[in-house]
């Protein structure tokens, strides 16, 4: 469909309208935003509601202050609406999501003309769970109680104080309606062991058989997605519809126009969704808590049903699991090269290529046949007790015993599958590049664990094939899509169509005149011994005589050591990241300098890219070395000795291209309007000593350079 004349003017004019009504002038970047993401969407071609044009996608890089929100949102609506499809904005983080529904969304629709309504989509698991709430607190109330098994999900009990009382305070606030059952939405910050506590997954939920359905906090956020213009969701909720066949919780990926905003992390965000483990003596204790159930649940059922003779087969699968699994235990602790590091008391090994020695290899087959067996004995006994809610037919289990124990039988057959991913991913055939495949070792006090993992390198054909060839239309946008000024990374990561379109939108910020980038003298390199002395020597220099500063570590141990070392000197002024809560730290950097008192933050990898600090609270911020990752990482590991075998060079094609991208979002926290002013100073000398620092430097925005030779 080409772009109508209606959809046209409806963009024109609802973009003079805000700019109108919020009396802000029209950025070039951002007009070229617009026009560009229209443009892509009207060539799209259809028939019977079907794309017919080739895969493709729209990929913007547009840097801070360009305001990529409003262009995609005004470019996007009217041809969505068009289209009659559904607009899916996905976000990396639940803050930018709820930024855009409770800020951007009202804003549009305030200051322009347009008609859209719009919806916010999460995961079940960040919903109360009335059902395993009401559980809880019998529980609490029952002391050892049979009849309510649903704790011997969550381990063992907590017996914080006050526990009973947050549990009813919950109750409470949800049923007078001031809480809404989000825990993003809860006052503070709930533990994830306690969260677990009342929350719940697909396998566990019983659906519209549950006698809370009426009053779910899941399904009442739910029931405006089917009419919703807009679903902000976020990548992980994306990956997970994909995971499921797509059309599970969001729209079918064939009716959605995809924005993903904060684009550089689905790839990274895919491989996780992919990735699978098994804890192998964890998972032995896990068997034994099965067993511990079934001995509970056998009273409750009918002697000789079929649910009774499910669960003697439940028993018999998962006795072979358990004894399949010691010998795993025994193979990996006796023929790998561990070797420990004695801080952490963990041991990692990688196998090379991927490839498992023969032993492991044909235990993996076993483990693959007996698992198997167990997720098909569960999905039996969980569909058993499913059909006692049918109120329609005659059941041999009752409706009271189906609801207190098909929690119980989902959960376990969950956690059976999510096993059974990765022994069927440690049986398959290599592909090209082989799956990373490694096992760490972990020792605490009293036990010991080895934990199997297996990941895709990739994710470029797991997301070709699940979104980008269904998707009807996609856009992805970030401030960082491009690494040393080309989009290669991002379309091998991520595996974007052929006709794909790549922009560059030039930013409204005139850099030379607003910050400098500084590279000082410095006697050591960071690879040095004496490079953390020489830190903590220059430090108070650079910051003396500002207001904020920021300064950013690629280790939390030299952060901590740098921290030690100056804070008694210079009390009050340091805060870190790990102090408190990141919402906290930021508040109290801010308040320090509302008062007039200077402040400096010491951060790491989060704090290089998610924090914005306008105007006077950020005026500096100091790289101490360039963000290189670490090199154990195993499947970045996996990836670099894929491309040495074909020839190439991981440093320069994987190492620096990453380091760019990170290098470019720490520089990025210093300016954030265009009234901003200030300065980045590197610490690394490599910047300027190496061959590849000149390809860093030049990737960075065109600050005024000041270089000591």
């Amino acid at each position: 469909m080409a772009l109508t004349d209606d959809t046209k003017q409806e963009i024109q004019q609802g973009y003079r309208d805000v700019l109108a009504g919020k009396d802000i002038r029209a950025r070039y970047g951002q007009r070229l935003m617009i026009a560009e993401i229209a443009k892509y969407m009207g060539e799209i071609t259809e028939n019977d509601g079907q794309r017919t044009s080739p895969a493709s996608a729209c990929v913007v890089e547009a840097g801070t202050g360009t305001g990529k929100t409003l262009a995609y949102l005004i470019a996007a609506i009217p041809v969505a609406k068009a289209l009659g499809k559904t607009l899916v904005i996905s976000t990396a983080t639940v803050a930018l999501q709820d930024q855009i529904v409770l800020k951007d969304l009202p804003d549009l629709k305030k200051h322009s003309k347009m008609a859209f309504n719009w919806t916010l989509a999460k995961g079940r698991g960040r919903y109360l769970c009335m059902s395993r709430l009401e559980a809880r607190l019998h529980d609490e109330g029952n002391g050892d109680s049979d009849t309510m098994p649903l704790f011997l999900l969550d381990g063992p009990k907590s017996e914080e104080p006050g526990t009973r009382a947050f549990f009813e305070e919950m109750l409470a606030s949800y049923g007078s309606r001031n809480w809404d059952g989000d825990r993003d939405h809860w006052p503070e910050q709930i533990p994830d062991d306690v969260w677990r506590q009342v929350t719940t997954d697909h396998r566990q939920c019983t659906n519209r058989h549950c006698s809370y359905f009426d009053s779910c906090a899941f399904f009442d956020a739910r029931k405006d997605l089917d009419d919703a213009d807009i679903v902000v969701a976020n990548h992980d909720l994306v990956l997970a519809d994909l995971a499921l066949g797509g059309g599970a919780i969001l729209p079918e990926p064939e009716n959605a126009l995809y924005i993903f905003d904060e684009a550089h992390h689905l790839p990274d965000k895919a491989l996780n969704h992919f990735a699978a483990s098994v804890p192998l003596n964890s998972t032995r204790q896990w068997l034994k808590q099965l067993s511990q159930a079934l001995v509970k649940m056998q009273p409750y059922l009918p002697g000789g049903s079929q649910a009774t003779k499910t669960l003697d087969r439940i028993g018999s699968a998962s006795r072979d699991v358990d004894l399949v699994l010691a010998r795993v235990y025994e193979e990996a602790e006796q023929n790998t090269g561990w070797e420990f590091n004695e801080e952490r008391r963990t041991a990692q090994w990688r196998y090379p290529e991927g490839e498992l020695p023969e032993a492991m290899a044909d235990l993996s087959a076993e483990s693959r046949i007996a698992t198997a067996n167990l997720v098909r004995q569960l999905g039996v006994l969980a569909d058993e007790l499913q059909g006692a809610f049918d109120e329609r037919k005659e059941h041999e289990i009752d409706r009271e015993t189906a609801e207190a124990w098909y929690p119980v039988i989902g959960s376990f057959h969950s956690r059976a599958e999510d096993q059974l991913r990765l022994w069927t991913a440690w049986c398959e055939g290599g592909g090209s590049p082989p799956p990373a495949r490694w096992a760490v070792r972990q020792r605490w006090d009293h036990a010991e664990d080895i934990t199997l993992y297996s990941s895709p390198v990739l994710a470029d054909n797991l997301l070709y094939s699940r979104l980008w060839s269904r998707a009807y239309g996609a856009v992805l946008t970030s401030a960082t899509l491009t690494a040393l000024g080309r989009f290669d990374r991002l379309n091998s990561r991520a595996g974007l169509p052929q006709d794909s379109r790549f922009l560059v939108v030039p930013s409204s910020f005139r850099y030379a005149e607003m910050a400098t980038v500084e590279v000082p003298a410095m006697s050591a390199m960071p690879t040095d011994d004496g490079f953390t002395d020489e830190l903590i020597k220059r430090l108070p220099d650079l910051w003396a005589g500002e207001k904020a500063t920021l300064v950013l570590f690629t280790s939390r141990r030299q952060m901590i050591q740098v921290r030690d070392a100056l804070a008694p000197e210079y009390p009050d002024l340091i805060i870190t990241q790990d102090d408190m809560a990141k919402g906290e730290v930021l508040r109290r950097h801010c308040s320090r300098v509302d008062e007039g008192r200077p402040s400096v933050l010491f951060g790491v990898a989060s704090f290089a890219e998610g924090i914005d600090l306008p105007g006077k609270y950020l005026h500096h911020v100091v790289i101490t070395r360039l963000p290189f990752s670490v090199p154990d990482d195993p499947i970045e590991a996996s990836l670099a000795e894929w491309v040495s075998q074909r020839g190439g060079n991981p440093f320069m094609e994987i190492t620096v291209p990453d380091a760019s991208i990170k290098l470019v979002q720490a520089v990025g926290r210093l300016l954030r309007t265009e009234q901003d002013t200030g300065r980045v100073t590197i610490l690394d000398r490599r910047i300027i000593a190496r061959r590849y620092g000149q390809l860093l430097l030049d990737a960075l925005p065109p600050f005024r350079r000041m270089i000591e030779r």
